[in-house]
């Protein structure tokens, strides 16, 4: 009997892996068909940018493309056009994402409540989150013309002045860009910080309320501690987001006036497709995406470290 037994133990389990590996390949195959988009679009432009960032390619040469090495990175290093525009791309970042985190928050807090319009409010909310960016820059653009524009108009009607150009001026251009970035990306947020809230438990709102605390000791002790994830996620996916911002400072501004707006993504599209330097954008890209797998890095980290404490 006991042989028996033993003998029959290696079949099991010879069965149970053949199923195993049997699930394993039926699994591969269910996968395959969202992986392979992602290879192809994401991770092979990725690897082969990469690659060319090692490259002298530019545009319309007859030549083959050489192997420069780190060439690039270190020309890239010295070159203190590139670093005022990545110091511009953090104001950038910093400049949109603390208001508009802010903003939402109040915005979120404001949709949670009993309003009598509030489906038709929460739908307005999130309008801008409908509209393209380049539509949304447009519209702007509209906003800030100095001739006719509604914010010049408005100006002049309450006498504060016969208005300006926002977005040809040097000191009113990049604030006049991050408030249009702020108004954009408002409504993804304030829709991610309004899901935290209704998730949050109404039977301890009550409970605080009966223990006699005000709002701002029943936000600090009950609301924020149950917020605080999904804070802390759309936060670092805003700031990466806003690091990698194009398309709106692009059309409101090409990076003008006298660069003032000229934002890492921008330097980098102008070096490879105004002036064909492929090569050396491809390095500029580079370094984009290890300050974003960075920031992503210490965002992981801190969300596992406030788990392990939890």
């Amino acid at each position: 009997m006991t042989s028996v037994a033993e003998a029959s133990r290696p079949a099991g389990r010879a069965a149970g892996g053949g199923a195993g590996g049997a699930a394993g390949r039926g699994a591969w195959f269910l996968v395959l068909p969202a992986l392979i988009p992602i290879l192809v679009l994401s991770v092979g432009p990725l690897l082969y940018g990469i690659l060319l960032a090692f490259t002298d390619a530019q545009s319309g040469r007859t030549a083959g493309t050489r192997w420069i090495g780190a060439l690039n990175f270190r020309d890239l290093w010295h070159d203190t056009l590139f670093w005022e525009s990545f110091r511009i791309g953090l104001v950038w970042a910093v400049g949109v994402t603390v208001p508009q985190f802010l903003l939402a928050l109040g915005l979120a807090l404001l949709l949670d409540q009993e309003l009598r319009l509030r489906p038709l409010a929460r739908a307005l909310a999130i309008v801008p989150w409908a509209m393209p960016e380049v539509v949304v820059a447009i519209m702007w653009r509209l906003v800030y013309n100095p001739d006719a524009g509604v914010l010049n108009e408005t100006l002049r009607d309450l006498g504060l002045g016969h208005g300006r150009d926002w977005l040809s001026g040097l000191a009113t251009a990049l604030p006049a860009v991050i408030v249009v970035g702020v108004w954009a990306g408002m409504p993804q947020t304030t829709v991610a910080l309004l899901a935290g809230l209704q998730n949050t438990p109404r039977e301890l709102h009550e409970a605080a309320s009966v223990d006699g605390a005000g709002a701002w000791r029943r936000f600090r002790t009950v609301t924020w501690p149950a917020l605080r994830p999904v804070a802390l996620a759309i936060t670092a996916l805003n700031l990466i987001w806003n690091v990698n911002s194009f398309a709106l400072v692009y059309v409101l501004t090409s990076g003008g006036p006298g660069g003032k707006t000229r934002l890492p993504m921008l330097f980098a599209y102008e070096e490879a497709f105004r002036y064909g330097q492929f090569g050396y954008a491809a390095a500029m890209g580079c370094v984009l995406v290890a300050v974003v797998s960075i920031l992503l890095a210490v965002f992981l980290a801190g969300r596992l470290r406030g788990g392990e404490d939890a």
